[in-house]
Parts: structure tokens; sequence; C-alpha cells
């Protein structure tokens, strides 16, 4: 009986054995050597692991998943109090989803929330968050000039701003290696970059014409993104919505070229007293 079972390991098994056991000592020999590109040492990443992402290669759901612990941390932090009226938020999130199918990223979760504060402002983080203030809401005047708004901000998701606005400000602050960041420190970035940190006139012109377009394209008429941003500016002080905004009068100015002239006021969200009247009673 032994000596069947040294005939079975010696000949079928050692074929199999062999290369298993080479491919284990490489594997071995691999991670005990340092790579001269790879700041952080292997043991560390082995702990850490789970908390290091590649911020030169994110996947859709790696942001989606980097925006949702984003909204956490703003929530948590008392920066950001969200309005808790229901019929609110889901008359928002109706707006919102409906300019989402139009834009050029519809494959992720978008989350649409209302923030309880009078100052005139949004902004948007990675993986689809998008934040509005009851001030805002109050100050527009129709639906369109709401949703244009909204499409802004959509626009900067879609274009991955905050992506590349995180990874630029890791690499200036040397807070990245060859492996990549750790998760928690990326984390506080985006929650300083979504509230302090205003985008570049290349990024704001992306998202005004990524955004007048998918407002066209959900039905809505495009003269809201001018009709509000004129109204603002009026107002003489300058809101801390157009103030993280470069350049807001030279902006108007090449948002009327993006304008589809067939579009400006042909569209749904131009009734005034409609959206007045339901303003009043869910954002009083």
């Amino acid at each position: 009986m032994l000596k069947k079972l040294s005939l079975i390991f010696k000949y079928p098994y050692r074929r199999i054995l062999y290369p298993l056991i080479s491919l284990m000592v490489a594997v071995a020999l691999c991670v005990g050597t340092a790579f001269p590109t790879q700041a952080i040492p292997w043991r560390e990443l082995i702990f850490q692991g789970i908390q290091i992402m590649s911020i030169s290669n994110l996947s859709d759901r790696q942001e989606v998943e980097l925006g949702k612990q984003i909204n956490q941390q703003l929530l948590k932090s008392g920066d950001v109090k969200l309005y808790g009226d229901r019929r609110a938020n889901q008359y928002i999130n109706i707006i919102g989803q409906r300019l989402v199918k139009a834009s050029p990223r519809s494959d992720i979760p978008y989350t649409f929330q209302i923030v309880e504060d009078d100052g005139i402002n949004a902004f948007a983080t990675m993986g689809g968050f998008v934040y509005m203030n009851t001030g805002l809401i109050k100050a527009a005047d129709n639906e369109a000039e709401l949703a244009s708004v909204f499409a802004h901000e959509i626009a900067h998701i879609t274009e991955r701003h905050a992506v590349k606005q995180l990874r630029q400000s890791l690499l200036a602050q040397g807070l990245a290696t060859a492996a990549g960041v750790d998760n928690n420190v990326a984390v506080q970035i985006g929650v300083e970059l979504a509230l302090r940190r205003p985008k570049s006139r290349q990024a704001e012109f992306e998202a005004d014409q990524v955004g007048i377009a998918a407002l066209g394209r959900a039905g809505y008429a495009q003269s809201g993104a001018i009709t509000f941003m004129q109204k603002l500016l009026k107002k003489g002080s300058q809101p801390s919505f157009l103030s993280t905004h470069p350049a807001t009068s030279a902006r108007i100015s090449e948002m009327r070229q993006m304008i589809n002239p067939d579009l400006a006021y042909n569209g749904d969200g131009l009734d005034e007293r409609r959206y007045k009247f339901l303003v009043s009673r869910l954002v009083p």
C-alpha cells in the first residue's frame, strides 16, 4: 500500500507540485524585494492595503464609494446640515434625475440633497453627490433656473472635475506615492475641495457647456441658465454661489454662445407663478 502511494506522488503530482513550489518562491521573492518606486514598505501595505487607493485610475465604483465617504464626513462634521422635508427632497430629486438621464454620464447613481442654509450656494463632489442650499432654491424664479444649477453641478461630476482636483491636490502636497494614497487622507481632502476650494476657469467653462446642453436635452428652457446668473449679479453683493466661480460676467457672455436659439425659451420650467407657489410650501 505504501509503495503504491509513493508511486502516485512520485509521478503525476510531481508535475503539478514542482511548478507550484516555483511559483510560491517567485511570489515570495517579489514580495520581499523593495521596488525603487514604492515609497511605502510592503509590510505596511499588507496592513493598510484596504485603505490604499490609486488616484491615477479611479474606477466608477471606487469614485462612487469615495463620494459616499466624503458625503458621510460632510454630514458628520456639521458643515452641512440637511433639510429634512420629504416632499422638498422628492421634488429636487425628480429634477435632478431628469437631468441625469440627459447627461453624458448617467451610468452611476446620483444623490441630490438640500442643505438647510439661506446662502445662495450649490456644490457637488465626486461619485454623484449634489448639494443645493434652501437659499438658492428660494432665489430662483422658476424651475428652469433651478434646473440650470443642477445641470451645472451634474456636469462637474460627468467631467470628473473633483477627481482631477483631488489628484492634483494630493500630488502638490506630496501625499500620494507610487503605491497610492491613504483613503482617509483622500476623504479629508475631498471634503475640503467640496466646501472651500473653487474650480478652475476651464472646469467652470466645461461645466457650463455640458450643463447647458443637458438642460436642453432634458426639455428645459436653456434661458434659465442666463437669467439666473444675471439676477444674482444684480443683487449687488456677490453670493457664495458665484464667489467660488471665477469671471462671472465673462461666463455669461460665453454661455450665451452655448445656448441653442431654438431651445432658449422653448421648453419646460418657465412658469414662475407655479414655481413660487410650490416652493413657498416646500421651503418656506
